[in-house]
């Protein structure tokens, strides 16, 4: 995955974050929600293009609470004078081979801490030729990509600063015509529960770790992702 976001604030996105359990708006939460579950959360961070090193909106559960929670889009943070910013090693995807392999970036937040990153869609790049060609894939439905986190604090603020990546599967054959490195892991909505909850046997997930389209397509050719003028026809894929 090339490390561009899609994030429209409709319907479609607001769906999905009630189906994590995140009410945007008090008037929109059912008459039975716990009192915790009104408050307001921050809101979603949107934007057509959103890139690696940018805030992403993240969904995670921490002491049987769910919330939306800004987060760098980059795994590894270092530390300076103002804060917190990217680290040298790229981080903003962590691939799913390395995710048992004990010192990788992902290694303890996998076990630990994971997210979900909610989105309308992504982009990719293939480079054909020694030519850039950049496609973006809109859901039909909002997509919940697998993220994992970690907290980075700042011991003169006491701040605290939230880190993420988005795991990365295998290539889908659907998608090897797009692009032919890797996919972004989707999750569909029966495992949100699973893969929310910290205390989740990572067993459980294996099943999840193949490539698979839970969601429809659309793949749009564009120029380039910050004019975003498509050059060529929409082609659907289907979900799995």
């Amino acid at each position: 995955m090339c490390g561009r976001l899609n994030v429209t604030d409709n319907p479609l996105l607001t769906e999905l974050l009630e189906q994590l359990g995140i009410h945007l708006y008090p008037a929109s939460a059912s008459n039975d929600a716990a009192p915790e579950q009104l408050a307001l959360h921050l809101p979603v961070r949107t934007g057509r293009f959103i890139r690696a090193t940018n805030l992403v909106s993240i969904v995670l559960q921490q002491d049987g609470q769910r919330r939306l929670q800004d987060a760098i889009w980059w795994l590894l943070l270092e530390q300076t004078e103002q804060g917190f910013k990217p680290g040298p090693y790229t981080s903003f995807n962590t691939r799913s081979d390395k995710l048992h392999v004990r010192g990788s970036a992902g290694f303890q937040a996998y076990r630990q801490q994971r997210c979900i990153i909610p989105a309308s869609g992504f982009g990719e790049t293939e480079i054909v030729q020694g030519i850039s060609r950049y496609t973006d894939f809109i859901g039909q439905r909002a997509l919940a990509f697998s993220g994992l986190y970690r907290t980075w604090l700042n011991k003169s603020t006491g701040e605290l600063t939230y880190s993420c990546s988005i795991i990365t599967l295998a290539p889908h054959q659907k998608l090897l015509a797009f692009h032919s490195k890797a996919m972004p892991m989707m999750l569909p909505p029966s495992a949100f529960d699973l893969w929310l909850d910290p205390d989740s046997n990572i067993n459980q997930f294996n099943e999840l770790l193949q490539p698979k389209i839970y969601t429809a397509l659309q793949a749009i050719p564009i120029n380039k992702p910050s004019l975003y003028q498509p050059i060529g026809n929409e082609v659907a894929i289907e979900a799995d």
